[in-house]
């Protein structure tokens, strides 16, 4: 008979994920671990029934209808079937809506994203709208602006799929993306009334009710003092969108199902959600959020490329053996599960920071050096889990390509890798922030007391120490810290990493939990410390300037 390789297969994604039931089972509420285990357990077999409708439902992306049969305008967008279940899912399984519920106290963010860690992957990236959501909930929360936050909160953070409300967030323009001290979106006073003039280049979940925005009022200096916060309801009671034109939808690399769009504002009524000149800072909160949503959904994606990578080395035989008895294969498999444990104690740490009562000086540099090292993390590890199914995994049909594509814009979007690396040097030069950092990693390797972590734990502390030692020295030298800062932010990040994930291998150790279907953990994460000590954590160095100038 021909011979036909059998596909993988994605098993239950809780249970098999070898860090969250150890992680819930460590930092939620004990009273509550029983509940909320049996919940993820509910999702993550929910999460592999839904794997078979996105492959059937690969090539439905969004469409634009701009005009109807009779010249009239009308910019509609069409979102896949399960696309518009997503938005259901979402709503029910509190997907925003968790991380605002007081049940669990400052363990809420850990419940909350680890709903969305379970059941994201298999949503077609609706978790972009959704990250966005929880931003525009907690920046209107923030604001001060009491009754804007107490008419929309409540519909941005609802668990009725018919009253939920998703947000966009409308940031990017032609002049640029970081640097929104170019924005050429004007805002004017018609009346009581504002109105807002431009084009917005790249606006992701153009579906949404609502966005938040930035545009310059009339009169305002130019730069980013001059910009102020607006919130825009995009479509009247009809559904037609209020003074917007959808241009184009964006033809992208990945995130293909997200309908993301070129705006033309020509009258847009919006209101302003605080000061006339404020609004940069006042997207401070949006920015700690989405970037805590893009490292957890980068360990999200390695975690679904790992477990069919996984699952294909136990079906593929070659050269008389199964795949996951060849000696080199389960060697690489292994260090790309080192990879995502460590990723995942320092996304899930971020979510932590998110449950405190106020910021503090370790989330505000921890929370950009979590999102551009684990983004660096999902393209790199998605990539070799496709490899590893070898030609199957450049095929389109077979589902694989769209991980790594997806992958491609976690280190992009809300900040490039560069990009945060000098936001990571602006959260330092605030004070407080690498003693935060230096004090976090040993506190992780104060904790790790087993022999058997004592390599990661040292790796850890002399990458952070040699860090904090190089920033010291090149701050006297701005383009000397400036070339080495994503060298420097990666190294705080990995190192980071290994201490966190060194601390939760020895709570394991401690914590066998062989009721919970936990035993065996501990010293599968501390294999994982060990492997990752193992990788480049320490990255520190300067390279020659005037090399450089040569070469680029």
């Amino acid at each position: 008979m021909p011979f036909f390789q059998e596909p993988p297969r994605l098993g239950n994604q809780f249970d098999d994920d070898p860090m969250l039931p150890s992680w819930v089972a460590r930092h939620i509420p004990e009273a509550h671990v029983g509940e909320v285990t049996t919940e993820l357990h509910e999702l993550g077999a929910l999460a592999a029934d839904l794997y078979p409708k996105q492959l059937a439902d690969r090539l439905n992306e969004p469409r634009l209808t701009q005009w109807d049969a009779w010249g009239n305008r009308i910019d509609q967008i069409e979102v896949s079937p399960l696309w518009q279940e997503a938005q259901v899912l979402a709503a029910r399984h509190g997907m925003v809506a968790a991380g605002y519920e007081s049940r669990l106290g400052i363990a809420a963010r850990t419940h909350q994203f680890a709903i969305v860690h379970v059941l994201g992957p298999s949503l077609d990236i609706y978790s972009c709208p959704l990250a966005m959501t929880d931003g525009a909930a907690r920046t209107l929360m923030a604001s001060g602006n009491h009754a804007l936050a107490d008419r929309y909160v409540p519909k941005l953070t609802s668990r009725d799929p018919a009253q939920m409300w998703t947000s966009g967030q409308w940031m990017t323009e032609r002049t640029g993306g970081s640097d929104v001290s170019q924005s050429e979106t004007v805002a004017r006073l018609d009346g009581d009334q504002w109105r807002l003039y431009g084009t917005k280049w790249f606006t992701s979940a153009t579906t949404s009710q609502m966005a938040l925005t930035l545009a310059r009022p009339d009169g305002n200096p130019e730069g980013s003092r001059g910009l102020a916060l607006f919130l825009v309801e995009l479509r009247e009671g009809n559904g037609r969108l209020r003074n917007i034109q959808v241009n184009r939808l964006k033809d992208k690399l990945g995130t293909r199902k997200v309908p993301t769009a070129e705006l033309t504002l020509d009258g847009t009524p919006a209101t302003m959600v605080g000061a006339a000149s404020d609004g940069v800072r006042q997207i401070t909160p949006m920015l700690s959020i989405t970037r805590t949503w893009n490292a957890i959904s980068a360990v999200s994606a390695m975690r679904r490329g790992l477990a069919l990578a996984r699952d294909f080395a136990r079906r593929r035989k070659a050269f008389g053996a199964l795949l996951i008895d060849k000696p080199l294969h389960a060697d690489t498999l292994a260090s790309l599960e080192a990879e995502y444990a460590a990723a995942f104690c320092l996304a899930f740490r971020c979510a932590q920071l998110l449950g405190e009562p106020t910021e503090s000086p370790l989330a505000r540099a921890l929370i950009p050096i979590a999102k551009l090292t684990t983004g660096k993390q999902a393209v790199a590890v998605c990539s070799e889990a496709i490899e590893a199914c070898g030609g199957a995994g450049y095929v389109e049909d077979t589902g694989l390509p769209r991980i790594l594509a997806d992958a491609q814009v976690l280190p992009i979007w809300e900040g490039t890798t560069n990009v945060l690396s000098l936001d990571t040097l602006r959260a330092l030069a605030k004070g407080g922030a690498m003693e935060a950092v230096i004090a976090e990693v040993e506190a992780c390797a104060a904790a790790a007391t087993d022999a058997s972590l004592a390599r990661p734990v040292e790796v850890a502390r002399s990458a952070v120490r040699h860090a904090a030692a190089w920033v010291a020295e090149a701050m006297s030298a701005p383009d000397r810290l400036e070339a080495g800062a994503r060298r420097f932010a990666l190294t705080l990040g990995r190192s980071l990493e290994l201490a966190l994930l060194a601390r939760h291998a020895q709570w394991c150790l401690d914590h066998p939990l062989p009721a919970a279907g936990l035993k065996g953990h501990g010293p599968r994460t501390a294999a994982a410390a060990r492997r990752f000590a193992q990788s480049a954590i320490d990255l520190v160095g300067d390279a020659s300037l005037d090399d450089t100038k040569l070469l680029a």
